[in-house]
């Protein structure tokens, strides 16, 4: 019997691409794992009605970890017209199945890594190293919306004298999304920040977010993130707005080391950090709660290059090296990182988003053989 039981979760498009160039690597590592594929994304939400069938939750809850590719999501209306004819005028609304991963499994840390290696020609600047750590599972995204507005939901935010301009304003023609942070939420992402920056040797931590406008949810937060910060001497607090944090990161991003935030601005400041680093292709993303962890390129899943095998896999690969840390198979996940920053220094192997004409395979390919030689 295998140490592990991982699934695998293409998803569509380039996610497939990505994911054969993962089981490359793989294969050269030699896990002691099972590896068991799983159903996710746009073509079983269109024949079943379901972008994330059961029979996918239920293998989850089974195995030790997950690497997903990528998967494709649309606004309401377009799910619907792409709904297979005979399951449509059923009932059948679309969600996302990333966000319901997330939910499902209490996957509250959205880790990402944003990390300048050296040969890389995309870099804005070559010493950026810093780690974002994004709450996962509530915030702006936590689901709560309303369209139209209820009559009682409604007459429930009445009691908020601000309401009281719109109540004249027909229900259907209010749109309402809620911001829901808990204590609960809030501690555990910012003390997961500050155990990382204290086992990983880091000296700050900062916090992201906008306390001045959003005084009840942000103020939540940053009174939590004061309190637990007392309990990390040696380790500075950093207190940044939203809007601040997007002009200081492209003006000194070197000198942040560990971020937090809720899921919105944690969103923002990871696709403007993994920017500052080469872009999407070299973003892996971690979703972790205390039962599972999923691993998976940040990347979208480009439909018009599906099959290529043209894009970038080093997202992937990282995010491979992040499951490999997750698992604590440190050896591996160490000399995987190595021959990455190898294949990336020397440029000899590189698809076209660095002016190289490799494909996703190829470079998957060189990875491996660096990591068997020994770089």
């Amino acid at each position: 019997m295998a140490k592990y039981k991982i699934a695998i979760l293409p998803g569509d498009g380039i996610g497939r691409d990505v994911l054969d160039a993962a089981e490359i690597v793989l294969e050269e590592i030699k896990l002691d794992a099972e590896y068991v594929k799983g159903s996710i994304g746009w073509e079983f939400w269109k024949n079943e009605g379901n972008p994330l069938p059961q029979r996918t939750i239920d293998l989850l809850k089974s195995v030790d970890a997950v690497l997903m590719g990528a998967i494709t999501s649309k606004p309401k209306d377009e799910a619907q017209k792409e709904l297979a004819l005979e399951l449509r005028g059923k009932g059948y609304k679309y969600f996302s199945p990333i966000v319901r991963l997330r939910q499902e499994f209490d996957l509250y840390i959205n880790l990402r890594p944003c990390k300048a290696y050296k040969g890389n020609p995309l870099n804005y600047r070559d010493d950026i190293d810093l780690v974002i750590f994004r709450e996962n599972t509530e915030g702006l995204y936590a689901g709560v919306e309303f369209y139209p507005l209820p009559d009682e939901v409604k007459s429930a935010l009445l009691i908020n004298p601000k309401m009281e301009r719109f109540k004249d304003v027909p229900s259907d023609e209010i749109a309402i999304s809620t911001r829901i942070m808990t204590k609960k939420g809030c501690e555990r992402i910012v003390r997961a920040a500050f155990e990382y920056a204290k086992t990983a040797g880091k000296k700050s931590v900062t916090l992201v977010e906008k306390p001045n406008v959003l005084r009840e949810t942000g103020g939540l937060m940053t009174r939590i993130a004061r309190d637990i910060a007392e309990q990390y001497p040696g380790i500075e607090l950093w207190e940044a707005n939203i809007d601040a944090m997007t002009m200081w990161l492209l003006k000194n991003p070197e000198k942040y080391e560990v971020l937090v935030a809720e899921n919105l601005f944690g969103d923002i400041i990871s696709d403007l950090s993994a920017q500052l680093v080469g872009g999407m292709g070299f973003s892996p993303s971690g979703n972790i709660g205390d039962n599972l962890g999923l691993f998976e390129p940040t990347h979208g899943s480009a439909p018009k290059y599906a099959g290529q095998y043209k894009v970038n896999p080093t997202a992937t690969l990282l995010a491979v090296k992040m499951m490999l840390d997750y698992l604590k198979e440190t050896e591996k996940a160490t000399r995987l990182e190595r021959a990455i920053e190898r294949v990336i220094d020397e440029g000899r192997v590189r698809t076209y988003d660095l002016g190289g004409s490799n494909t996703t395979l190829e470079v998957a390919e060189e990875v491996a053989k660096k990591y068997r030689n020994g770089f």
